[in-house]
């Protein structure tokens, strides 16, 4: 397969563009915070402003670190919207009417992400999809590096793309982990590759169903053309529908049927257009999931031009990342694994799934409007006990009533506690929540981290 090359792209941003103009930057979040930074060092007359009180926003606000970048908290003034040339969204940010109102009054309203990408001079890599993003993306990223490519690896991974735009350019590649709300607000951006995992239930308290979610996922391949890549998992029968509207040339992959021209399993092998990549019981990192995940990046690697031995070698030595189906520890022949990701319902049908072993499964958190009841079957078929935390525990037992024994535990400490005195040796404790962490938790990473602590403890 001839790979994409790495074309500069023609760039509308420069470092004049935004000299002088008045920009208002919405959330005091990562990306909120990069992209103040980065219009401040270009000249903008940068505002930012946040819906929390200041009193909340010290660590952010020291971040920020620059006194002439005003920062209104605690209300999003129609001021700040009316009279700005440019006003950049957070990924974070809810529809506020604010964003209409500019809109109609023609100021013009992006996501950190366009202009991440009107900074930058690299072709981009951009992975999307509900489950995944983070680890496919620093799977290409290592592909890449291995085979001697000079990439950034940013997005919504945890570096923000305007968080040093300096790296925006001169690179053979810059991939992107990317999230449906931030291709809500995009204009111009054109991956030359593209990546969707997987579309399955998630962020309903944001969108007003499936459809308009799968939408804006989809909003990532709208600008591609013949000359570029989009890489989909034909195993999703939305993402596989997606296929029609492309533009660009498509690489399905499939672990359940022969994708042609794509990547397939046969004989227990990673297979991608009749060559064999790699052994699957030979990839590190375990379940179904990532053996898709595998597969999703082994195809958007080689498509950008990465060596088959460096794909295959860092499929087999990747270890995974952290909060992601982690192994913790090993007690009295439990085993507890940390997968504090596992946001929503799908994700967390894949992770149990992902065990020969009885599964003690402790879930709950914030809802983001998910039908718990989809998890009916694997909870009945693999979870021999469903442990509930948070603000969701009382509509999840109800959900999943009779599917398995259910208790409730009012903090996760207490959640590992009676899971560690319940479980059995070859069982595994399984914190994968289903929920967003904020009802209880900074973020799903302070989540993970506490399921961590309170299992050592034991």
């Amino acid at each position: 397969m001839a790979a994409v090359t790495g074309t500069m792209k023609n760039q509308e941003g420069g470092t004049t563009a935004f000299s002088g103009k008045g920009v208002t930057v919405v959330g005091l979040a990562r990306s909120g915070i990069a992209a103040a930074r980065a219009l401040d060092d270009l000249g903008a007359i940068v505002t930012v402003t946040d819906k929390k009180p200041l009193a909340e926003l010290t660590a952010q606000i020291t971040a920020l670190g620059r006194e002439r970048i005003r920062v209104i908290a605690g209300d999003h003034p129609e001021s700040l919207f009316l009279e700005a040339d440019l006003v950049v969204l957070s990924p974070g940010v809810p529809k506020i009417p604010q964003l209409a109102m500019a809109r109609r009054h023609g100021v013009r309203v992006i996501s950190e992400l366009e202009l991440g990408w009107m900074l930058s001079d690299s072709p981009v890599i951009g992975i999307t999809g509900t489950n995944g993003k983070s680890t496919v993306t620093s799977l290409v990223g290592a592909m890449l590096e291995r085979s001697g490519k000079r990439v950034l690896t940013a997005g919504n991974i945890g570096n923000a793309l305007t968080e040093k735009p300096e790296l925006l350019r001169g690179q053979d590649w810059i991939v992107a982990e990317i999230s449906s709300f931030q291709l809500e607000d995009i204009e111009t951006f054109r991956p030359r590759i593209a990546a969707i995992l997987n579309i399955t239930m998630d962020h309903l308290d944001r969108y007003r169903d499936m459809n308009e979610y799968a939408a804006a996922k989809a909003r990532i391949f709208e600008r591609q053309t013949g000359e570029d890549v989009l890489v989909m998992n034909y195993d999703d029968h939305l993402v596989k529908a997606m296929a029609e509207g492309a533009a660009a040339r498509v690489i399905p992959f499939s672990r359940r049927e022969k994708a042609a021209h794509g990547l397939y399993v046969e004989d227990g092998a990673i297979v991608f257009s009749g060559d064999v990549i790699c052994r699957v019981d030979e990839i590190m990192i375990k379940g179904v999931h990532n053996l898709e995940n595998c597969m999703a990046a082994i195809g958007v690697a080689l498509a950008a031009g990465a060596k088959k031995a460096a794909v295959a070698a860092v499929a087999r030595e990747f270890p995974g990342l952290e909060h992601r189906l982690e192994f913790v520890r090993e007690k009295n022949g439990v085993v507890y694994v940390n997968d504090s990701k596992g946001t929503n319902v799908g994700a967390v049908i894949k992770s149990v799934e992902s065990f020969t072993r009885p599964v003690i499964l402790i879930a709950g958190g914030s809802d983001k409007g998910s039908d718990f009841s989809q998890l009916s079957g694997v909870v009945r078929s693999n979870v021999t006990l469903l442990v509930l935390i948070g603000t969701s525990a009382d509509a999840m037992a109800a959900a999943l009533h009779g599917a398995t024994e259910i208790v409730h535990a009012k903090t996760l400490e207490e959640a590992v506690l009676v899971a560690s005195k319940k479980a059995r040796p070859g069982e595994v404790v399984l914190l994968s929540p289903a929920c967003a962490s904020f009802d209880m938790f900074s973020d799903f990473e302070d989540r993970g981290r506490q399921f961590k602590e309170a299992v050592m403890k034991l």
